[in-house]
């Protein structure tokens, strides 16, 4: 695992190889600079002061301010190299992650959920990002100058530097100790913050079910609940994390004091200056930063590389569906043909369609009604093939919808979804996502029939009215009055609304159903529907029931042998009224 996590990220920083070097080497160079300093500070004591050599103290100063704005440069060169470098990968990452999810199959999308993406296109991805920054900067540096200070001690003088010795190793085990039992409570203290956030993300997205339910109590509760537990992840691991500082100050301070000691019984003995044991002192506090910046590197760097491998395990989910490469060949009057189809859904615990068989010719109006759950959605997704059936056969124009490309399978059906959802952007842009070349006329006759051209007319830029993010300066009338017209640009040969005018009134409704029935050339029209009068001039119409095929046939035909179909009818007009 940690393998495939490590080539994950070289593949995508292998456009940044350049950057991926210059970083850790300019880091290098600011360190070496560091190294510096206290031998420069050293001479100060030694020679300038104890000298009254005002001259050579202004000298090492302009030495140390040069070290200083070299270190600088450097510093921020590297930081430039690391930035560009975590940045392209984490773009690289992002751009292949948004394409990836473009080729999954329904079923697919489904089993990950949107929310699972969503996080990995997002916080993953940041995490890596921020990893591959630090991993560039520090990684090299910190052990450079750990390694650094204990042999600039040695070069001043051995038996003090034995205290170096000592102390790093107590250091690093304590520093990486830490880090090793806080670890796995900060990936679970990760785990819960995901649950709190999905919760919070459920109760927003679902305020009005909550406030319409009474369930604001409950609600209210269970978030305590998982925020309390939060909490105490959190705690457990800060009380774990506290221990660090006072820890390792207190080695430091002791180590800082046997560095004194030693160091003071060598000046006595002539054999060390006193700047010698500022320098040795100053090492010993390099080496403590550098140890805790080490750790938080190798933290990160882990929460990197276990966010690459939450990103390449969707990846790695390649679609199940194969689609052939050359185009099929429509044939026959069939427009489409379900027979004895079965489906059940991945993970679904039983079938959600069951032996479901029926024929649409070319230029029918065919209608879908059920109540909730029947499973009328379930059909109309087999026919673009959103979804395989498990069982029978599903044809378009008298072939397997498996025969066809994507791509022409995408032209001949035109899907018009139950949840009507715009881009942002202009009526023109969503619009065009039918077909990119359509012309102004070809809008407007889709508008038209849609019953969505009125509207558009009153709107200030006609056209190029803006469209907010969803749709939602316009009315839920309006928005799926849009998406339908937006099918109609496509001119396709099947047609499917999937319950796309249940916001509409009774009068829309009959307008858009006749301009539908008035167009020009043999579409054939898929209509889901929940109203009865929506349906009554279909020339055939399904009948759903928990999955089940309860009635095919006509209007006056179904209220005759079909007591589902009837009882649907029943509950929306008044036996024996007009609607009869």
């Amino acid at each position: 695992m940690k393998q495939r996590q490590h080539r994950t990220l070289l593949r995508f920083l292998k456009g940044y190889g350049r950057q991926s070097v210059l970083a850790p080497l300019f880091k290098l160079m600011e360190a070496l600079f560091d190294l510096l300093v206290p031998l420069v500070v050293a001479e100060i004591i030694d020679v300038g002061i104890a000298g009254e050599d005002t001259g050579f103290i202004l000298r090492c100063c302009a030495l140390l301010l040069a070290l200083g704005v070299v270190g600088l440069l450097c510093s921020i060169t590297a930081q430039w190299f690391a930035a560009q470098a975590a940045i392209g990968c984490a773009s690289a990452m992002r751009r292949e992650l948004f394409r990836h999810i473009g080729t999954l199959d329904f079923a697919q999308m489904d089993t990950i959920g949107s929310s699972t993406l969503i996080t990995r296109l997002t916080s993953d991805i940041n995490q890596v990002q921020n990893g591959v920054n630090m991993f560039l900067r520090l990684f090299m540096r910190s052990p450079f100058i750990v390694f650094g200070s204990v042999v600039m001690a040695f070069t001043i003088d051995w038996k003090t530097a034995l205290v170096f010795a000592a102390a790093v190793p107590v250091l690093s085990l304590i520093v990486f100790g830490l880090m090793r039992l806080t670890n796995p409570l900060y990936r679970g203290t990760q785990n819960q913050l995901d649950r709190v956030l999905r919760l919070t993300r459920e109760n927003l997205t679902g305020v009005r079910v909550v406030r319409a339910f009474g369930r604001e109590a409950e609600e209210e509760r269970q978030f305590r609940e998982e925020n309390q537990r939060l909490t105490a992840l959190q705690l457990r691991v800060g009380r774990l994390s506290a221990l660090l500082n006072p820890m390792t100050y207190v080695v430091v301070n002791l180590a800082a004091v046997a560095v004194l000691y030693v160091g003071g019984r060598q000046v006595e003995g002539g054999v060390l200056l006193s700047g010698d044991v500022y320098a040795l002192t100053n090492y010993m506090g390099q080496i403590l930063v550098e140890l805790v910046k080490l750790a938080n590197t190798i933290v990160l760097t882990s929460k990197a590389l276990a966010c690459a491998g939450r990103v390449q395990s969707v990846l790695d989910a390649a679609p199940e569906m194969a689609f052939p490469a050359q185009e099929a060949r429509p044939e026959g009057v069939e427009a489409v043909s379900f027979e004895r189809v079965d489906l059940t859904y991945p993970g679904a615990g039983g079938e959600s369609l069951q032996d479901i068989t029926f024929t649409v010719r070319r230029g029918e109006t065919f209608g879908i009604i059920g109540g909730t759950g029947s499973g009328k959605t379930s059909v109309v997704n087999l026919i673009p093939r959103f979804y395989d059936a498990t069982g029978g056969r599903v044809r378009l124009f008298g072939r397997a919808v498996a025969d066809y490309p994507k791509e022409q399978l995408r032209t001949l059906v035109a899907v018009v979804p139950q949840r009507a959802q715009l881009f942002t952007g202009t009526i023109r842009s969503n619009l065009l996502w039918g077909n990119g070349e359509a012309d102004d006329a070809a809008l407007w006759a889709a508008l038209e029939t849609a019953q969505a051209a009125d509207f558009v007319r009153e709107k200030p830029l006609g056209l190029e009215e803006p469209v907010e993010q969803g749709g939602r300066n316009f009315s839920g009338g309006q928005r799926q009055r849009l998406t339908i017209a937006r099918a109609l640009v496509q001119k396709p040969a099947v047609l499917i609304l999937d319950d796309s005018a249940s916001a509409l009134d009774f009068a829309t409704d009959a307008a858009l159903r006749r301009a539908l029935r008035a167009l020009e050339g043999e579409m054939t029209v898929v209509i889901v529907s929940q109203r009865t009068a929506s349906l009554r001039h279909a020339d055939q119409i399904l009948v759903l029931e928990d999955g089940r095929q309860a009635g095919l046939g006509s209007h006056r035909e179904l209220l005759e042998r079909c007591e589902v179909y009837r009882e649907i009818y029943e509950s929306q007009f008044q036996k024996g009224g007009a609607g009869a």
